[in-house]
């Protein structure tokens, strides 16, 4: 299973007075990409905040490549990168299309939470779920579990 593509247009409202994408917009990036893949592997964030287990992001890295302008078509790459008792991190690759450039590309780490907002571990079967994806995913980096 590769890792998880979902395309994305920039809109106007996602640019500064350079017309480049303003810094900030490439976290929401990684939001689209990674509640794609959970929905696509059968856990939607609205299903598990449903079942009372919520996931903050607790760590974000953001590293900017190149340039994005408003219309520019981009392609974000999403994949597990690590699985831990209580935490997911998620890898992040940004591309626009037609050329391919790499624009940015980041990290980030999510932690298991219960509706009371303590730490739990990962349910077992979303364990299950996103083991399977780390192991097939073709991340362009070696897969961690602890």
């Amino acid at each position: 299973m590769p890792a998880h593509e979902v395309q994305v247009r920039v809109r106007y409202a996602e640019t500064d007075k350079m017309g480049l994408v303003y810094y900030g917009n490439y976290f929401t990036y990684f939001e689209v990409g990674r509640t794609d893949l959970l929905r696509r592997v059968g856990m939607p964030y609205s299903q598990l905040e449903a079942e009372g287990i919520y996931f903050p992001v607790v760590d974000a890295q953001c590293k900017y490549l190149g340039a994005a302008r408003y219309e520019d078509l981009l392609t974000v790459r999403t994949w597990i990168s690590n699985v831990r008792r209580t935490r997911l991190e998620f890898s992040y690759e940004i591309r626009r299309d037609g050329d391919q450039a790499l624009v940015a590309a980041g990290v980030t780490t999510l932690v298991c939470m219960n509706k009371d907002f303590k730490p739990i571990e990962i349910p077992e079967r979303l364990r299950e779920l996103v083991t399977a994806e780390l192991g097939g995913c073709g991340n362009p980096g070696p897969a961690r579990t602890r």
